[in-house]
């Protein structure tokens, strides 16, 4: 999917092999194992045709090798979600700089690490749109309340489901925009063929600005990029944890509720409480303003700016 994403913006993209060692069974230990040695021998090669003056990480187990290979060369690590996985705790190591989407995350990096909050950064082509030509964009009337269900870039079957299950009555009051992911795309499709015209479904959404923008409520996981897409669009949420990611989701959603920008629903009540959460909060308008301002609140614009001027600063030292 990276691939796709990078060719899309004109840069170049070589991939390297890697896998995960953390919690992987015995008989796959010695294959992931062997993936990471030769990760490590293709970031040796890469490093060597392009000569970088500074290296920049995001974090998961595919960055390890490289991190290896070029531990001799100034690295900047981003933090996206509030509490860091084992493997950004190992890039911190080879890391000069860290940058954190909020200040919480510090506590589990070293006091010696030169740290610096930045907020979570944002494509200018999510930032362009504003309501009334997200809403044009969709075809939506201009003064029906508009949900949001994000499923994620591969899909959350749970959320989707629930959706398909509730669909019927959601549309009686609300428009809906579904963003299924690929891998339920067909299923949801099926499912939902005799939807009404207030019914938008994609398995992915490249103008996911349009989306956020258009709607007044938005219902998906907890992953990063809660903490700067909802925050810039003032979008209030209800967050669903993903179950089997559910400490760092737990944490990033917990960040926006305890602000009073979010509400928490667990995974395992979605097909029994999903429904009156939602036409709670849309019953409320006084409430749901609320939360946009709680929500807005935490926004950093510049976080994305922030980050390319460490960059810089560090290929200047």
């Amino acid at each position: 999917m990276e691939a796709d994403l990078v060719a899309r913006a004109g840069l170049e993209f070589k991939a390297i092999l890697a896998a995960g060692v953390h919690g992987v069974s015995l008989a796959k230990l010695p294959g992931n194992l062997a993936k990471l040695v030769r990760g490590y021998q293709q970031s040796k090669k890469i490093l060597k045709e392009f000569q970088p003056d500074v290296l920049f990480f995001t974090g998961g187990y595919v960055a390890i090798p490289m991190a290896l290979a070029g531990r001799k060369v100034k690295s900047l690590l981003y933090v996206p979600d509030i509490e860091p996985g084992l493997a950004l705790k190992t890039l911190a190591r080879f890391s000069d700089q860290i940058a954190l989407t909020t200040p919480l995350s510090k506590k589990w990096f070293s006091e010696k690490k030169n740290m610096t909050v930045t907020g979570y950064p944002l494509r200018d082509d999510i930032k362009k749109w504003e309501k009334p030509e997200a809403r044009a964009y969709f075809r939506l009337e201009p003064n029906l309340p508009t949900i949001l269900f994000m499923g994620g870039s591969s899909g959350a079957r749970s959320i989707n489901q629930a959706v398909v299950g509730i669909l019927d009555r959601l549309i009686e009051k609300y428009q809906v925009i579904h963003i299924t992911g690929h891998l339920d795309w067909e299923n949801v499709q099926a499912a939902t063929a005799n939807a009404r015209d207030h019914y938008h479904a994609f398995p992915y959404l490249h103008e996911i600005g349009a989306a956020l923008a258009a709607a007044d409520l938005a219902v998906s996981r907890a992953g990063a990029s809660t903490l700067g897409e909802y925050p810039y669009f003032g979008l209030p949420a209800i967050l669903v944890p993903y179950p089997y990611a559910w400490r760092y989701q737990k944490v990033n959603a917990d960040y926006l509720v305890e602000r009073g920008a979010a509400a928490l629903l667990r995974d395992e009540d979605l097909k029994t409480d999903l429904l009156g959460l939602i036409n709670d909060l849309l019953a409320n308008p006084a409430y749901l303003a609320h939360m946009s301002r709680a929500m807005s609140a935490l926004a950093e614009p510049m976080a994305a700016e922030r980050i390319a001027e460490l960059l810089f600063e560090m290929t200047e030292a």
